[in-house]
């Protein structure tokens, strides 16, 4: 087995792995990396499959629909009975957001992070939550048991500031429903500053003269849309997400939830309920030890969004409360970017929603050591190419073991080339000859091939880090280079990385089958054509991979006496 074979045997092993892996990503739901198929969309209207009843067993236990449709006029107050409470909406902000709450069942419906940018060339707060023709993606909160405030409920909005001064580190915004079947429930957002997190109370009073026992469901609604601004040629992850010390992680498509495949806990004492999309997230965290029951399915809301609507949700119970009891329950309420290390403080495994697939274990460790090297160097385009000089020289001795055998399997190729040409009628005896050379010279014919292949896994997990975290979003490089997340705008590192692509592959011998020596040069070019829509940050992190690979290359080989040559393809 020559030299170029190796070459050849160790692409398509490399490929065969990440094609692999790919698969294994769309066998558990995911979208395959290179090229997803776009998210399947419903006509405006259509029914999706029905919310299911939060009790069965009990009427008055469903958990109502979702918010009406977007831009369309809410049930007129006190067409149920209800004290008439006009509907209004309020604006609060403070050093990290500006939020809009809707005093129907005091839900938040509107939420722009104040600190990230809509786009490079867009200076306008980037909006995650939001209630309109195009998108809904709201928190909603209320009570199920009897004929208790609910959602839907039009709630009076307490007076107060609406903006975070300065010299103040909170800011409220409270909401008090109506008296409904002997219950009245008081909702207050606590808004810290320099905090992604609110903390949520929710107070219950039996105004009535017989005990009650509702319960409190806390849910996040969205359309099964991608967010704008998604690039269709890699693969991120939008929808619901579960949890619980029993299950761990559980990402749940919107796939899934059509067709009823969803296979969550029933019911857990911890975890979390999130909603999920790149970069950025909202979650529901109540205090570990609270016993609440978990569900995700999708309602038909009438929305104009299409696809609209999917949520997931969890209900726990307040217990019993006498007539003039109060009882109160609190949680927080997370709405923000996925800073992994803000992540990790506010609740165990939140920081799970910065997704790094089946790679999680090398993926954290590597973040870790990026953002280290970015904490001295400053800049997260510099920080990459450090990561990556740093990774070849922790895999310094596997690439010389590799590059040492390619030379020696190159220097050795005249007298195999020579060997094949006498026996070509022989192929039985070619091989055993063959294999008489190799041992006689020590050398290993797949020696160029494993210790590269055990770097993959590594490659895949820092793709994935590199491609989650959210610190890259707009954060410039160079130059031209103005956000790492984006593609490069003039293509030049796509083009440097093709070219230094088509060096390696110059580096080796051509073999002498046109067939292979065709494929050689059209293989690199067709993989390195994915890379032109690529995020700068991955391209620059292959490129600087290239680049220190050929200089390595190049010093072994000179150094084993095997001057490097540019062997050009001849494709006529």
């Amino acid at each position: 087995m020559n030299d170029i074979r190796r070459t050849i045997l160790w692409v398509i092993l490399g490929f065969s792995m990440v094609l692999l892996w790919d698969k294994w990503q769309v066998f558990n739901g995911r979208q395959a990396t290179f090229f997803p198929s776009p998210t399947v969309q419903t006509t405006a209207g259509t029914a999706a499959a029905p919310a299911p009843a939060a009790a069965p067993a009990s009427p008055g236990n469903a958990v109502p629909a979702t918010q009406p449709a977007a831009g369309a006029a809410p049930a007129a107050p006190g067409a149920t009975g209800e004290p008439a409470v006009p509907h209004e909406q309020v604006t609060v902000a403070t050093d990290l957001f500006k939020l809009t709450f809707d005093n129907q069942g005091g839900s938040l419906v509107g939420g722009e992070l104040l600190h990230h940018k809509g786009s490079q060339d867009d200076p306008k707060p980037f909006v995650l939550l939001e209630d309109d023709s195009k998108h809904v993606y709201v928190a909603q909160t209320g009570l199920i048991g009897g004929a208790f405030p609910t959602h839907k409920t039009f709630m009076h909005i307490a007076p107060g500031p609406r903006e975070l001064r300065d010299g103040e580190n909170e800011l409220t915004v409270r909401f008090e429903s109506p008296d409904l079947g002997g219950v009245k429930l008081v909702k207050t957002y606590t808004l810290k500053r320099g905090a992604y997190d609110i903390a949520v109370r929710h107070e219950v009073v039996n105004t009535g003269t017989a005990p009650v026992t509702p319960q409190l469901y806390l849910q996040l609604v969205r359309d099964g849309n991608q967010p704008d601004g998604t690039v269709p040629f890699y693969s991120t992850f939008t929808g619901p997400a579960v949890y619980t010390s029993a299950k761990k992680y559980q990402k749940i498509t919107f796939k899934e939830i059509k067709e009823k495949k969803v296979a969550i806990p029933a019911e857990a004492t911890d975890g979390y309920i999130a909603m999920v999309q790149h970069y950025f997230a909202t979650a529901w965290l109540l205090p570990d030890g609270t016993p609440r029951e978990l569900r995700v399915d999708a309602a038909d809301i009438g929305a104009p969004a299409p696809d609209c609507c999917y949520r997931v949700q969890e209900i726990t119970p307040f217990g019993e409360l006498a007539p003039g009891q109060t009882k109160a329950i609190d949680a927080r309420l997370f709405v923000g970017p996925q800073v992994e290390k803000m992540l990790e403080n506010l609740a165990p495994g939140l920081e799970l929603i910065k997704d790094y697939g089946y790679l999680t274990i090398l993926a954290k460790p590597l973040y870790w050591l990026l953002d280290k090297i970015h904490g001295v160097l400053g800049n997260w385009g510099w920080s990459i190419v450090g990561l990556v000089v740093l990774l070849k020289l922790a895999f310094y001795w596997l690439n010389a073991k590799a590059y040492s055998s390619m030379a020696k399997m190159k220097a050795l190729n005249p007298r195999i080339q020579e060997m094949r040409a006498r026996l070509k009628d022989k192929p039985q005896q070619m091989q055993q000859e063959m294999m008489a050379i190799y041992r006689e010279e020590k050398v290993n014919p797949l020696g160029g091939c494993l210790p590269i292949a055990i770097q993959i896994p590594v490659f895949i997990a820092l793709y994935w880090v590199l491609l989650s975290t959210v610190e890259m979003r707009h954060a410039p490089w160079i130059g031209w280079v103005t956000d790492l997340s984006t593609k490069d705008p003039y293509f030049i590192l796509p083009i440097l990385m093709t070219l230094s692509t088509l060096l390696q592959t110059a580096l080796n011998p051509a073999p002498p089958d046109p067939m292979q020596a065709k494929m050689m040069w059209i293989m690199p070019l067709a993989f390195s054509f994915m890379f032109f829509m690529f995020p700068a940050g991955l391209v620059l992190y292959w490129l600087t991979n290239n680049l220190l690979s050929i200089a390595q290359q190049w010093v072994i080989n000179t150094r084993l006496g095997v001057p490097p040559q540019f062997h050009l393809p001849k494709f006529r």
